[in-house]
């Protein structure tokens, strides 16, 4: 089986799956991380394998999904659910029950395990804004740390489980604040287009996920008919004075601003680039959204890397911008 959505074929030294809490005490008391590498993978959609690796692979398994407390006065519950579920499916068991906040995420690869570590985002909403509390484990010593939501110093496409404690900590399980009542997100223009095109003026949490997921396939490729790691590179921010300059030269460029100064849109330079729907080797760039990477068929993870690299240079030769993979190489 290819715990990686881009369809490249990998190996490691050791691949253990945890499906209860004494598998992961097991695995923690052995040591056996403190004396080799380590990868904790989820559903592997943003992971790019490049080579064998050279130690133990681990791909948390745990199931479960239930109401902690709530709702209190405000209408808010708290809902935990567990790092191995799959993230979409969470979301959907949300909406079926009447749990609400979460709806802006469907679709979106991956577990519930990867959505603090990464701070998964789309449509207006990010999982730092429903997260209440996340429970991980202490490589090192195996203790137990409930991480609260300004715990996690999240960020853009990060959090300390990124930076400050990577490789620290395995995160079992996380708790959302959700709400009985339901107010739709819809900060996002072309989510309300497309709720427009319906004819949809008050949307139906259903309805709210159904569009949004009919959106993201109609620009994203699903990863069971085309390999990729969704969103390759991160949206980049660039200064005042560089903006400046950059849209003088280019009035259309997408950007926004943010408090260090602009955020550029990333797939906007892919494509004036010349890079869209461009193929070099096995793999491509998708034709329909720039930002993406495709696995054409059989490609390997050293010819991802070499085509990331082609786009990154020509975009910092045309646009004097570097661009960051928000993709994890191996």
């Amino acid at each position: 089986m290819i715990y990686n959505t881009f369809g490249i074929p990998a190996t490691a030294d050791r691949f253990i799956e945890l499906h209860t809490l004494d598998d992961l005490r097991q695995l923690l008391d052995s040591k056996l991380l403190q004396q080799h590498p380590f990868f904790v993978i989820g559903g592997g959609s943003n992971v790019v394998f490049t080579r064998h690796f050279p130690g133990t692979i681990i791909h948390p398994a745990n199931r479960g999904i239930a109401l902690v407390d709530g709702p209190s006065a405000d209408g808010s519950l708290l809902v935990e659910a567990a790092a191995g579920e799959e993230w979409d499916a969470f979301v959907r068991h949300c909406i079926a029950q009447g749990w609400h906040g979460a709806e802006n995420l469907v679709a979106i690869p991956g577990t519930v395990g990867a959505s603090p570590v990464q701070n998964v985002g789309a449509y207006g909403l990010e999982a730092k804004d429903i997260i209440h509390t996340v429970r991980a484990f202490n490589i090192s010593n195996g203790e137990e740390r409930i991480f609260t939501n300004g715990e996690c110093r999240f960020g853009y496409r990060s959090s300390i489980f990124k930076t400050d404690l990577k490789d620290q900590y395995i995160v079992w399980s996380v708790t959302f604040r959700l709400y009985k009542s339901f107010q739709p997100c819809l900060q996002y223009q072309a989510l309300t287009s497309a709720l427009q095109r319906q004819g949809i003026e008050n949307p139906t949490p259903q309805q709210l996920a159904d569009t949004i997921a009919s959106v993201r396939w109609s620009k994203l490729p699903r990863p069971e008919e085309t390999g990729s790691a969704g969103s390759f590179f991160k949206n980049p921010v660039v200064s005042r004075q560089h903006y400046d300059q950059l849209i003088a030269r280019y009035p259309d460029m997408v950007a926004y601003p943010v408090p260090e100064g602009y955020k550029l849109a990333a797939g906007w330079l892919i494509e004036h680039a010349g890079w869209k729907g461009r193929n070099m080797g096995r793999c491509g760039v998708y034709d329909k959204q720039a930002l993406v990477l495709v696995n054409r068929g059989g490609c390997s993870g050293a010819e991802v890397l070499a085509l990331a690299d082609a786009v990154t240079s020509d975009v910092q030769r045309l646009f004097g911008v570097t661009l960051e993979k928000e993709a994890i190489i191996i």
